[in-house]
């Protein structure tokens, strides 16, 4: 696992990781939010479905720069810079969680580029979550009122609520046990899945908190996006147990892309990535015609 870094054209650093077959066909990964590149899907599947997997830091992440007054759509910019620095003609785009986002920003904004799509336990626009969606309380609160607190409060906020996360990921994974759905919890007993998230955050705050603040903060906000012109192929994958991002989101979503496919899994929640990365993959590099 190797961190390569591209400078784009303002200056900044894009960091990324490739996994899979880096011969194979090309499938941007975006991390949740928190996160970074090292969040990744299960590797033997990638390579044995001939997948180059690349995962990007966004900004404010791991060691990518940060970028003041950022939108979710100045992210198919970087996007696009770096595909044409590794020589990507055509590629696929998928997100998990927090990421989600950005796989539509690309899909309208690289309609040209972009062969399919995928967001895996994605998180919706704030009018998404509704007054019975099961969402737990700080993501709750945030959608609700993040969109009314300044700038200045919303870092001093973050910091107070994610300041001993930041400092101890490990400690913090282990406490959030009796708040995770059943399905998450089968799943991080296993080391490898444990591990992955461990060092996605680890690296996700070597920077500080304001690459994930000011993530947070876009999230509360309108995302720029016409989710009604979309024409890309897009697959939701959502679990229905899902308590970071609600099924209400994922049901929205599916109502308003017209290029969408969902698939609602009983009994799985945020982390079904790790048990459906084959099928999601083979949806992304096979798509429907």
């Amino acid at each position: 696992m190797v961190t390569s870094k591209l400078e784009l054209k303002d200056g900044r650093l894009l960091a990324y990781t490739q996994f899979g077959d880096l011969k194979g066909m090309p499938v941007f990964f975006f991390h949740g939010t928190p996160g970074s590149r090292f969040f990744h899907p299960p590797n033997e599947i990638s390579i044995k479905h001939g997948a180059r997997i690349i995962t990007v830091d966004r900004p404010g992440y791991g060691e990518s720069t940060f970028q003041p007054k950022r939108e979710i759509l100045d992210w198919p910019k970087d996007i696009l810079q770096l595909a044409d620095h590794l020589g990507f003609e055509k590629f696929s785009v998928t997100g998990h969680s927090g990421g989600g986002p950005y796989v539509f920003a690309c899909t309208q904004s690289l309609k040209d580029r972009v062969t399919s799509s995928a967001t895996i336990s994605g998180t919706g626009p704030l009018e998404a979550v509704t007054a019975i969606s099961n969402i737990s309380t700080v993501n709750r609160i945030g959608f609700q009122f993040g969109r009314y607190i300044p700038w200045l409060l919303w870092k001093i906020i973050i910091n107070l609520i994610f300041h001993q996360r930041s400092q101890d990921p490990w400690k913090d994974i282990d406490k959030q046990t009796a708040n995770r759905p059943l399905a998450d919890s089968h799943l991080m007993k296993n080391p490898e899945i444990r591990s992955n998230c461990f060092l996605s955050e680890v690296e996700a705050f070597k920077p500080g908190l304001i690459g994930f603040a000011w993530d947070a903060r876009l999230l509360t906000r309108p995302w720029g996006v016409n989710l009604d012109e979309i024409k890309v192929p897009v697959t939701i994958w959502h679990g229905m147990e899902d308590n970071q991002a609600p099924i209400s989101m994922a049901q929205y979503l599916a109502n308003k892309v017209p290029s969408c496919t969902a698939r609602f899994i009983q009994g799985e929640a945020h982390l079904m990535l790790f048990n459906f990365w084959e099928e999601i993959l083979i949806g992304l590099i096979k798509p429907p015609k």
